[in-house]
């Protein structure tokens, strides 16, 4: 892979880490296969993609990566039959850290916006939710919960106060 790709994708990437702290740290990922096109912005990783940044945890096995010239826009992890993306940080804010699960997990970085679909589940601090499709408001520590399109999947939460 060329070199000043790979450093430009990292310089995109460390763009879109949620905790401070963790922006200084190095990016490491793995995948069975990669695939860059710089001209429309964006990249896809294949095979038990493994994306780690300090305290971040990205895991897929299908992750995509849109970003313009500037900065990552739009982060999205694909789970398969045999096992959910998977999302996990420290929150500064937080006591404990975030994680969460899901079919697909969507995180736009402008709106500082983690959409979970399909299966969701988010752990915030000691507070559990699960539900056809969750949102997670990283600025206003917020979490949007909502059945499946079916009603199969019912908003279910246990809060620990």
């Amino acid at each position: 892979m060329n070199k000043f790709l790979l450093s430009l994708f990292l310089v995109f990437l460390s763009s879109f880490i949620l905790h401070a702290a963790d922006r200084d740290e190095p990016i490491h990922v793995r995948a069975q296969s990669a695939s860059l096109d710089e001209i429309k912005g964006y990249s896809k990783y294949l095979g038990e993609v493994n994306i780690t940044q300090g305290t971040l945890i990205l895991k897929g096995q299908e992750v995509q990566i849109f970003n313009n010239e500037k900065e990552v826009t739009k982060v999205i992890a694909n789970g398969d039959s045999n096992q959910q993306a998977y999302y996990k940080q420290d929150r500064p804010n937080q006591e404990r850290f975030i994680e969460a699960k899901a079919d697909k997990i969507t995180y736009i970085v402008n709106e500082e916006m983690v959409h979970l679909e399909g299966g969701a589940y988010l752990l915030q601090g000691y507070d559990k939710f699960t539900g056809g499709t969750l949102d997670y408001d990283i600025k206003n520590d917020r979490v949007i919960a909502k059945k499946s399109e079916d009603g199969k999947e019912r908003v279910k939460f246990k809060i620990r106060l």
